[in-house]
């Protein structure tokens, strides 16, 4: 049987709306070279105010 992996161990990357780093998810891994966003806010944020502003700081 395989180990378990620690969080740690996963793979991360940064959203493109926050810019905070976010680690892999089961639920994403059919899709992870897709996600681009680290929540449902985030995602919603991007498609409301345009790719080019993002949550206010």
């Amino acid at each position: 049987m395989a180990r378990m992996r620690r969080k740690t161990d996963l793979p991360t990357k940064l959203c493109i709306v926050c810019h905070q780093p976010f680690a892999w998810r089961k639920k994403w891994a059919r899709d992870w070279v897709n996600v681009k966003y680290c929540s449902e806010r985030c995602r919603a944020a991007h498609h409301r105010s345009g790719p080019e502003r993002g949550l206010p700081s």
